[in-house]
C-alpha cells in the first residue's frame, strides 16, 4: 500500500510506479470511483467506443464518386507542391 501526502490545494500526486502500474502517460486520463467507507478506486480511463463507430464518418460530405489511382496522385502532387 502507498501513502501519498495532500497539498494545501487539496491535489494528490500518483508516484511513476503507480502511474506505470496504471499504464498511463503524461497527457492520460484517470478516472475514481467514488466506493463506500471512504474509499475511493483509480482506473486508467479508457477511450469507450469501437473501432466500427469510425466507419462512415465521412459518408454524405463527398460528392459520393470514388477516386481513380491517377485522380488520388495527381490531388498529392498537387498538395506536395503547394497547388491546394
Amino acid at each position: 500500500m502507498s501513502t501519498l501526502t495532500v497539498t494545501a490545494k487539496g491535489q494528490v500526486t500518483l508516484r511513476k510506479d503507480l502511474l506505470e502500474h496504471l499504464g498511463v502517460h503524461p497527457g492520460d486520463k484517470i478516472s475514481i470511483e467514488k466506493l463506500p467507507g471512504g474509499r475511493v478506486e483509480v482506473k486508467a480511463a479508457r477511450p469507450t467506443g469501437k473501432i466500427s463507430d469510425a466507419f462512415g464518418f465521412l459518408k454524405g460530405k463527398t460528392n459520393n464518386r470514388s477516386l481513380s489511382i491517377e485522380e488520388m496522385n495527381e490531388v498529392i502532387a498537387d498538395a506536395w507542391a503547394g497547388k491546394r
